[in-house]
């Protein structure tokens, strides 16, 4: 086994099949596709200027609206968002929304377009908690309007889950640097391995004259199943091969750091994009068997279909209507079993290693430092609609999985841009009062 085993699967357009494509968009007059993104990208704009081959204008409207496109091309669920309200899709024919618009990013930064004319950094100072699609567009969207920006970021790499939450095959980790690198260039700051609640405080951040501060730090702590036989050594978090997976792909350690031993019967629990993600991954890896294992329907799964067809594909196996109800080990304490109930009783299914994928929830390392932050009872952080995304707590914001629990790349982006708007109100008004 080698590295490539992590080579990205969907190729890209060439020139001419990506102008081709756009050709046949029916740029129609009141355009749904655009109605399907959670962003309201200007999709029969861009998808024009890309038909007349004028790329820089392309990139020029998406920038409008989004800071990732290159990202968002690759991992939105596109089938539920605007490609699935393509007026062509219906019938099978729908424009590969976001092919192009991956085309685009990816075009306009190997061609290294010049960039757009940015504003001096004097309107004030933001600090922004964590690098992940909420952080980076909270950052990018101030940046652009004349606000000195700061992120501050626990890891060595920026890019939170783009980084070690979505593997290599559907996201190369060379596609989020380069969109990381576009938003430096819009005069961001990175400040990295800084944990935020341990090296540095709120507090210390408003000593330092931040004007306002915003927290998008994600769901970190994964959820575990509270069924006997928990403990067992083989039971791990799917979060956790993913980000072993990731950094083994990128030559950062060994094959034997990730968890999972080729011909293992690999047993996943939870049928998100997630678990998809953990199971495809764990083919990858070598193992003997896959099979994710739901207490609901194929119908029910939040997974999009397009990760399901792929991961049955690549032979992964599927226990509808079945739910664990306990863990059986061996002599030694390691995970041999499941037991769980199926619409035909309770079964036995052996296991060599299980992976649980049934959600995350945030991390209270900032809250637990900061006075005056409410969260929920699930620890969720609590904000207001005026100004948008502000905490309980003056100044400080909050925005991504953290608040509205965990949605995918373009629905954390879409808050994050909301959050953003509200920023600049509060942090404008603020100055106004002062001057």
């Amino acid at each position: 086994m080698n590295n490539n085993t992590f080579k990205e699967i969907n190729e890209s357009f060439t020139i001419k099949e990506a102008i081709d494509e756009a050709k046949r968009c029916l740029n129609c007059k009141n355009p749904s596709c655009k109605k399907g993104c959670p962003i309201e990208n200007d999709i029969p704009g861009f998808i024009h200027q890309l038909s007349m081959g004028n790329m820089g204008d392309a990139m020029a409207i998406i920038n409008e609206k989004s800071n990732l496109p290159a990202i968002c091309g690759r991992v939105c669920p596109h089938e539920k968002q605007c490609q699935g309200h393509c007026v062509l899709y219906a019938k099978g024919k729908g424009i590969q929304i976001g092919k192009l618009e991956r085309f685009i990013a990816d075009f306009d930064t190997d061609m290294n377009l010049i960039r757009e004319r940015l504003p001096q950094k004097t309107r004030g100072k933001v600090a922004v908690i964590g690098s992940g699609p909420a952080g980076l567009t909270v950052a990018g969207d101030l940046a652009r309007q004349g606000f000195n920006v700061t992120i501050f970021e626990g890891q060595s790499e920026p890019g939170g889950v783009l980084m070690y939450g979505i593997p290599e095959y559907r996201l190369p980790k060379e596609v989020v640097n380069k969109e990381i690198k576009k938003i430096e260039a819009l005069g961001v700051n990175f400040i990295m391995n800084c944990l935020v609640g341990q090296q540095i405080t709120i507090d210390d951040m408003f000593d330092q004259g931040y004007d306002a501060i915003f927290i998008g730090t994600g769901t970190a702590l994964p959820k575990s199943l509270d069924v006997p036989g928990g403990t067992l050594r083989g039971i791990i978090q799917s979060s956790y091969l993913l980000h072993m997976a990731s950094i083994y792909s990128q030559n950062i350690v060994p094959r034997d750091m990730v968890p999972i031993n080729e011909g293992e019967k690999v047993g996943i629990i939870g049928c998100g994009n997630v678990a998809m993600d953990a199971a495809r991954t764990a083919v990858r890896m070598g193992a003997g068997s896959v099979t994710i294992i739901y207490h609901r329907t194929e119908a029910d799964m939040p997974a999009i279909q397009s990760e399901y067809q792929e991961a049955v594909k690549e032979g992964v196996q599927f226990l509808w209507q079945t739910s664990t109800i306990e863990f059986l080990g061996n002599e030694e304490g390691k995970v041999r079993a499941i037991r769980a109930t199926t619409p035909d009783g309770e079964k036995e299914f052996p296991f060599d290693r299980i992976l649980l994928a049934i959600g995350s929830r945030p991390a209270n390392r900032i809250v637990s430092t900061t006075t005056g932050i409410e969260v929920d009872d699930a620890g969720y952080v609590i904000v207001k609609d005026r100004p948008y995304g502000m905490t309980t707590r003056r100044g400080v914001f909050a925005g991504g999985d953290v608040v509205h629990r965990p949605h995918t790349v373009v629905l954390a982006m879409k808050a994050a841009k909301e959050v953003a708007a509200g920023i600049a109100q509060y942090v404008d008004a603020v100055k106004l009062l002062e001057a």
